[in-house]
């Protein structure tokens, strides 16, 4: 009967993990979620259970919340302004060749020139942005 209790508290406190998402309800949950599998195989008085419990969640709360924290708090770094640009694709409108040219990217009209200086690009052909130089656009056909 005890580890069904552990079992339901388990539960509720992963549940209560979904609102908060700072791992640490987690790891109490995963400590009641042991103590339920240890009081299933074994036959121990409840205050057993609880130091069981005790240990348990502590362990968790010290050894695997900060690995967790270090690795899922910080969400990606999200590419902004002309970083986020690169690897886009856009349209020539203007032949592109190593001193001039023009191409669609976004939505805006944007000056281009090719990463190989020998290349010639027409209009109408799509390209890659491979970077962003001051306000030209670095483009390559691709293979």
């Amino acid at each position: 009967m005890a580890a069904i209790v552990w079992l339901i508290a388990a539960v509720v406190l992963a549940g209560a993990e979904a609102l908060t998402g700072d791992f640490f309800l987690l790891m109490i949950a995963g400590g009641a979620l042991g103590t339920a599998g240890v009081s299933a195989l074994t036959d121990f008085p409840v205050w057993a259970d609880a130091i069981v419990f005790g240990v348990l969640s502590l362990a968790l709360v010290l050894g695997l919340r900060p690995i967790l924290l270090r690795r899922f708090a910080h969400p990606p770094d999200v590419p902004m302004g002309i970083a986020a640009l690169t690897g886009k694709s856009a349209v020539v409108l203007e032949q592109v060749t190593a001193r001039e040219g023009q191409i669609k990217l976004g939505g805006e009209v944007w000056s281009a020139r090719p990463l190989d200086e020998t290349e010639v690009y027409p209009p109408g052909t799509t390209v890659t942005v491979m970077e962003i130089d001051g306000a030209t656009a670095v483009v390559w056909k691709g293979p």
